[in-house]
């Protein structure tokens, strides 16, 4: 099992836009085969990072990577984010989860 964590620096201003953004991508993550585990969006503390935890493997991540470079919906969802400015920078990063 892998998990894709996912860092987000955004702007505090524009959280709204970036909660939609998020709401499109849990959408798209599970339509082209991932496991998005949801969004963690601000509450308390920074107001400027937020955090993403998607995919069980590798394999399945790629796939998606891969569909989603051709979808017209994630392009649409990647075109509103670029337009709204909502997001500042991102980190991705492949976690091996340890539970016991």
């Amino acid at each position: 099992m892998i998990t894709v964590h996912l860092r987000y620096e955004i702007d505090p201003d524009k959280q709204a836009e970036f909660a939609d953004y998020g709401r499109r991508w849990i959408h798209l993550v599970n339509r082209l085969g991932g496991t998005h585990h949801g969004y963690f969006l601000p509450s308390e503390g920074d107001s400027d990072e937020a955090f993403a935890l998607t995919f069980p493997s590798l394999a399945s991540y790629e796939q998606y990577r891969a569909a989603a470079a051709e979808d017209a919906e994630c392009l649409d969802a990647l075109r509103f984010a670029t337009e709204t400015k909502c997001i500042r920078r991102y980190e991705r990063r492949f976690l091996s989860p340890l539970f016991e």
